[in-house]
This record gives structure tokens, C-alpha cells and sequence, in this order.
């Protein structure tokens, strides 16, 4: 063992710090194009449809869940820079691709689908960066480290959509450059901005990035990716097995917390639609408004869990980060007498009964043929179609933003206090694997949570779904009850350190 010293000390935080950076570019390039992609799609392929949308939506999550393993076993073996440098280029050449999908005279919409599949294939050197960050820094480093790693995620999904905003200034035509068949337009160069953002950061990664590695005391030692410019011993306390039970519990513990997340991000707008007659426009706004603060107030988290955790540790931050959300959606829970506004209700200006019978649930007038009202553009309130409305109280505007806070509080808490125990459980030994497959684990829970609660939702109402997700964060909570004690470091776990 080596005691570190300065230069090495400030060349590891260096590096850290492109690790910073290059998570905020990989969630930027998700969220930047997020508001545009449906009037993109719509404009160069007719023939796409909302079920299309879908599949380009979950496309990035898809290509992230498969390549973050991938990246991660590369990282475990060679000079992290490789995955680092590839998984860019390639997210530099999805989102060029992105910007020439007009070109093509047919099947426009699956060359979109391709490329967002590619720039989420690039995101998934997301493991590579968690597990760096997790063999540069000590136990005592580790917790705020993983913080500003996520804070500088939450940072690139805020600001996406605020650089997309930008663009719009330049319209929908925009410029086009004959010589490279190049549209720049608002569709367009957000992804061009996106390319040269991850040029810089590839530049970044060659000039300043280098391999460091410190044991769970902050001593220096050599990195197993090192490229022969350090001559300090392996570390030796590397003997002992990781304990596969509590990494297992902590994989299904993150799906859980992006699963419920994923649920909350999906159901905001149909909710809000059906529950307070807003028309998409005004459910776009104000839901955007919210998911805009609840990403500030997430930030704001990150920065106090730093400080919480030295003085109650991990486990119990992430115990009640759980509580949190688990009351958090308990709230949203449907209760008292009144109902929603009934779609057809607001389109006959209230002339039918609020109880009506069954059998009088399809009146031989569809919805496209009836009179619109003249303060609405659209058919607004709950759909009839959805039998549920008519026997559901409606959700109040008050429970509504009280699970937004309370929401928007526990799921940084728990995303943070996840990575870091997790980091921890697995020790000195190189985890690019193991966060390949915690980042799996969340790409596949942000693919599944959209799909579940807009089938439950639509066909059961929102007593079930939000029931449902109760249960299911009520199971969760009982297996971190489980395996609570097993939820501590490997050096701690194997008698070289004091909890």
C-alpha cells in the first residue's frame, strides 16, 4: 500500500470529475430531443403512429440495458478509456444519424428508431462510470462522489429539454445545407448540439481522464485497467467473496425505485387530463413545469444526502426514502364523493345524468360526430371509454402535488443511497459486470413501468395502479428489512474496517 499523494490525489479527482461529465452528456442525450421527437416523427413519416412513438421512446432504455453489461465486462479487463471513447463515438454517430433521417425516401420512422436505439446503446457506459468512481474514491469519499454523479444525471435531464427550448427559436425550417442534404432546423440541431458536446467530451477523455485506484481507506494502488503508468502494488485485500444475496436484493430494490418512477413520469399527463379537464397542451405545460421542479428539488437532495448519510449511514437514508415514496403514492389514492368530469359529460354540456345506466353507456352518436363546445378545442374530462370514471373519485389537484413533492424527495434518495451501498457490498474487486447489471436492471424498469400502469390505468382506473404500486414498494421495503444487516461494506464485512 502507497499513501497517495498530491498529484495523484488531484489527477484522480480530475478524472472524476470527466466521469461527471460524461453523465450529464449521456442523460442530455436522452432527454434533449424527448419534447420533439413526436412532431419530428409525424413530419418526416406519416405513417407512424402514437404505438410507434412508444417503441422509440423505449428504444434508448433497450439499447442501454443491452450494452451496459457489455461495457462493463469490457471495462473490467482493459483500460477504461476504450468503452469510455467507443460508447461516445457511438452516441456521437447516433445522434448524426438522428439528424439525416429526413433523407431517405421510405421507412424514415425506423432509421429514428435506430438511432435513438444506438445513442441509449452509448449510454450504457454508465456502468463504466459508476464502477470507476467506485474504485477511485474511499469508503468515506464514496457517498458524495455517487451523489454528484447523479446530481450531474438529474442536471442533463433538467437541461435537455431547456437546450431543445432553445432550438426551437430557429423553427421548423430552419437552414438547409444542399451540399450535405443537412436540414438545420429545431428538430435537428439539438442532436448536432448533442454530437459536439460528446466530441468535446471524447477529447476530454484523451487528455485529461486517467485510471487511478484507491482501496476502501483512500490508500493508493495500482488499477487492474492501468496501462503501465502507475508502479504501486495491487491492492491485497481483495480476498473474500462478494455476498450475492445483498446484491441481488439491491438489484431488485433498484428496479423497484425506477420501476415506480418510471410509473409516475408516464402517468402524469393522462392523469391530469382525466382528472382536472385539462387539453394536451395545458397537461404538457404544467406537468413539464412540475417534472422541471421536481428535478431541481432532486438536485437539492443529492447535495443534503452528502451531509445525512455521514451521520445515519446508508441503509437507514434508503429505509426512508422507500417510506417516502410508499406514502407518496398512498396519497394519490382516490377517496371522497366527487367525480371527474365526464368526457361525453363536457361535450352534451352536462345534458346527460352523472348515473347512468350500463346499458346506456354507448349512445348511438360517436364521439367524432358529436358538437363540440365552444370554449374547448377538444374533447376534454375522463373518457367514457374508460368504465372506470364513472364510479371513481376523482384524485384532488392538492394529493396530486403533495405526492409530487414527496415523490420528487424519495426517489433521489433511494437512487443515490442504492448505487453507494452497492458500490460498497462489492469491494476492491473491479465492478464494471455488477453495474452493468444494475444499470440493466433500471433500463428494463423504465421499459416496464410505462407499460404496466398505462394498461392498468386505462382498463382498471387509478385506485388499482396506485394500489398495485403500494403493494409492490410495501414488498420491497419487507425485503430491506430481510437483508437490512447484510448491507454493508466488503471491507467491513470481512474485519478490516469499523462499520
Amino acid at each position: 500500500d502507497v499513501v497517495e499523494t498530491q498529484e495523484h490525489y488531484k489527477s484522480r479527482w480530475r478524472s472524476i470529475w470527466i466521469m461527471y461529465l460524461t453523465m450529464f452528456l449521456s442523460s442530455v442525450g436522452f432527454s434533449i430531443v424527448i419534447m420533439s421527437v413526436w412532431p419530428y416523427l409525424q413530419k418526416i413519416d406519416p405513417t407512424a403512429d402514437a404505438s410507434f412513438l412508444g417503441w422509440i421512446i423505449a428504444s434508448y432504455s433497450i439499447g442501454q440495458m443491452v450494452a451496459s453489461p457489455l461495457f462493463g465486462l469490457w471495462s473490467n479487463h482493459r483500460p477504461r478509456r476504450e468503452p469510455l471513447v467507443v460508447s461516445t463515438a457511438i452516441s456521437v454517430a447516433a445522434n448524426c444519424l438522428y439528424a439525416y433521417v429526413h433523407v431517405p425516401h421510405s421507412h424514415n420512422k425506423y432509421y429514428m428508431l435506430t438511432a435513438r436505439a444506438l445513442v441509449g446503446f452509448g449510454a450504457g457506459n454508465v456502468a463504466v462510470v459508476r464502477s470507476y468512481i467506485a474504485g477511485a474514491t474511499s469508503l468515506t469519499e464514496r457517498t458524495s462522489a455517487m451523489a454528484n454523479t447523479s446530481a450531474c444525471q438529474a442536471v442533463g435531464f433538467i437541461l435537455g429539454p431547456v437546450f431543445q427550448t432553445c432550438f426551437t427559436l430557429i423553427g421548423e425550417e430552419g437552414v438547409t445545407w444542399k451540399l450535405l442534404c443537412l436540414q438545420l432546423n429545431m428538430y435537428t440541431a439539438p442532436v448536432l448540439f448533442g454530437a459536439l458536446l460528446g466530441v468535446i467530451n471524447i477529447i476530454l477523455i484523451f487528455a485529461i481522464f486517467r485510471e487511478h485506484r484507491v482501496d476502501d481507506m483512500g490508500r493508493q494502488c495500482k488499477s487492474i485497467n492501468s496501462e503501465g503508468e502507475e508502479d504501486h502494488p495491487l491492492d491485497q485485500d481483495t480476498e473474500g467473496n462478494v455476498d450475492h444475496v445483498a446484491v441481488v436484493a439491491l438489484n431488485v430494490l433498484f428496479f423497484v425505485i425506477l420501476f415506480v418512477f418510471a410509473v409516475f413520469e408516464t402517468i402524469a399527463t393522462p392523469l391530469t387530463m382525466d382528472m382536472y379537464s385539462w387539453t394536451r397542451k395545458e397537461a404538457v405545460f404544467y406537468n413539464g413545469i412540475i417534472l422541471s421542479v421536481i428535478g431541481i428539488e432532486s438536485v437539492i437532495v443529492f447535495m443534503v444526502v452528502k451531509m445525512l448519510s455521514k451521520k445515519t449511514g446508508e441503509r437507514a437514508i434508503l429505509h426512508g426514502g422507500l417510506l417516502i415514496v410508499l406514502i407518496g403514492f398512498f396519497i394519490l389514492l382516490p377517496w371522497g364523493k366527487k367525480l371527474p368530469n365526464i368526457q361525453w359529460q363536457e361535450i352534451k354540456n352536462n345534458s346527460i345524468p352523472r348515473t347512468v345506466p350500463t346499458e346506456m353507456l354507448m349512445p348511438p352518436w360517436s364521439l367524432e360526430e358529436m358538437q363540440l363546445p365552444s370554449n374547448h378545442t377538444e374533447p376534454v374530462g375522463c373518457p367514457v371509454t374508460q368504465s372506470w370514471c364513472l364510479n371513481t373519485p376523482m384524485v384532488h389537484l392538492a394529493q396530486y402535488l403533495s405526492s409530487d413533492v414527496l415523490i420528487g424527495l424519495g426517489y433521489p434518495v433511494c437512487n443515490v443511497m442504492s448505487y453507494t451501498l452497492y458500490s460498497k457490498i462489492l469491494g476492491p474487486k473491479p465492478q464494471g459486470v455488477y453495474m452493468g447489471w444494475l444499470t440493466a436492471s433500471g433500463s428494463g424498469a423504465r421499459i416496464l413501468g410505462p407499460v404496466f400502469v398505462s394498461q392498468i390505468y386505462t382498463h382498471l382506473g387509478p385506485r388499482w395502479a396506485f394500489s398495485l404500486i403500494c403493494g409492490v414498494v410495501v414488498v420491497s421495503l419487507l425485503l430491506l428489512e430481510i437483508v437490512y444487516k447484510r448491507l454493508i461494506a466488503f471491507s467491513v464485512r470481512y474485519g478490516r474496517m469499523q462499520e
